[in-house]
């Protein structure tokens, strides 16, 4: 059998992830945090019962030097002693990147910038913009009417890339579901749409793009400057929050898009996709520009990761998926993210080896492939 040790020293590129937070946590907080939930654990149990809860206390516990398993109160104790800034850095410089790319629109106010993210790592980090939340911003900025909303959607989102930037986010499986229609809409039916949207915000107060009008109107713009700044357009696909509607989320949904665009030739990733991992891989090898990965799910299913791994090897081919951690938050996420990933992709390929399906010489160069070379050869970033 081979060693799980085999690519053990790649650096990764996690082409998806946010940012960290940077003040000391309670023990309240922490536990809020093992969970996609938005409420507290029921009463009697706790979310420290689950997975990534143990995984945590297995594998990150003897990263602040306590013992594998450490009781909760402990390696809660142990945070603290240390401090955020010092627990932060550990967790991910042990992480072992290459690059981070980033995703700037998730809840920025909670978490560290972009730069911040790679200073604490030690490693070049990189901007990812994510579409919705630039059309909230220009409503928030007040000012817009309907008849003036796509045009200063379009400047805002064009003023939002910088040099930093490598690419497009949108959470549109979260905002309108996958299971809509995606023929680029025109001028009138996108001002009607944002004239329900003004009127919407005025009467609740909240502004949250849903409307799949401006949905669509967001991707075919953000397709437009894909094509023109070379990036790659990332899209939210399956498990997630309580927002998620599971049955809308299925990357098969997407299939008229990615028909469409395909003559655009600008590439397409789906993450997380898990529990629709094998339906990925199969759009992934009958679109050429479509890329996948099984991020979020590595720190969320523990030990299964294996299975899952196994089942994202199935039909893809190698040169189409990436590795991501969609690690949000906590820092031990990115460090058990990457292990996660390392270990269980040695493992699925050393099956092969030992079946005699693989040469074990081409371990480390398909590891290498996924771990970064893929997202390296996609996104534009430099040398």
């Amino acid at each position: 059998m081979m060693s799980t040790e085999i690519g053990a020293d790649i650096p990764l590129i996690d082409h998806h992830c946010h940012g960290i937070m940077t003040g000391d946590l309670s023990a309240e907080q922490f536990e809020d945090g093992l969970s996609e939930a938005y409420s507290p654990a029921p009463a009697g149990t706790s979310h420290w019962d689950k997975p990534v809860a143990i995984s945590i206390r297995r594998w990150c516990a003897p990263v602040l030097d306590l013992p594998k398993f450490a009781a909760p109160e402990d390696y809660i104790a142990r945070r603290v002693e240390l401090g955020a800034a010092e627990v932060n850095q550990r967790f991910l410089r042990a992480a072992g990147f290459e690059i981070l790319l980033v995703d700037s629109g998730n809840r920025p106010d909670e978490l560290c910038s972009v730069d911040e993210v790679g200073k604490i790592a030690g490693v070049p980090s990189r901007e990812v913009v994510r579409m919705e939340s630039v059309a909230e911003r220009v409503m928030e900025k007040g000012g817009v009417t309907a008849a003036g909303y796509a045009e200063a959607f379009e400047a805002e989102l064009r003023a939002a890339l910088h040099d930093n930037v490598v690419g497009l986010k949108t959470v549109v499986a979260y905002r309108s579901t996958l299971a809509i229609d995606y023929s680029p809409p025109g001028p009138g039916e996108v001002a009607r749409a944002a004239g329900a949207w003004l009127a919407e915000i005025e009467a609740t107060g909240e502004v949250r793009i849903t409307d799949p009008v401006l949905e669509r109107h967001l991707l075919w713009l953000g397709a437009d400057i894909a094509r023109e700044k070379g990036y790659p357009v990332q899209f939210h696909i399956g498990i997630g929050d309580p927002d998620i509607e599971l049955n809308k989320v299925d990357p098969s949904l997407l299939t008229p898009f990615l028909r469409a665009a395909e003559a655009w030739e600008f590439p397409i990733t789906l993450l997380h996709c898990y529990p629709f991992h094998r339906h990925a891989g199969l759009i992934a090898e009958n679109f050429p520009y479509v890329y996948f990965d099984v991020g979020f799910v590595q720190n969320w299913s523990g030990p299964s990761y294996q299975r899952i791994m196994d089942e994202a090897l199935e039909l893809a081919p190698f040169t189409k998926q990436l590795y991501s951690s969609d690690a949000f938050g906590f820092s031990e996420l990115y460090y058990l993210g990457a292990l996660r990933f390392r270990t269980s992709l040695a493992r699925a390929l050393g099956g092969w080896v030992d079946a005699d399906e693989l040469p074990a010489s081409e371990v480390e160069r398909i590891m290498n492939m996924i771990g970064r070379g893929n997202a390296r050869r996609i996104y534009p970033l430099g040398d």
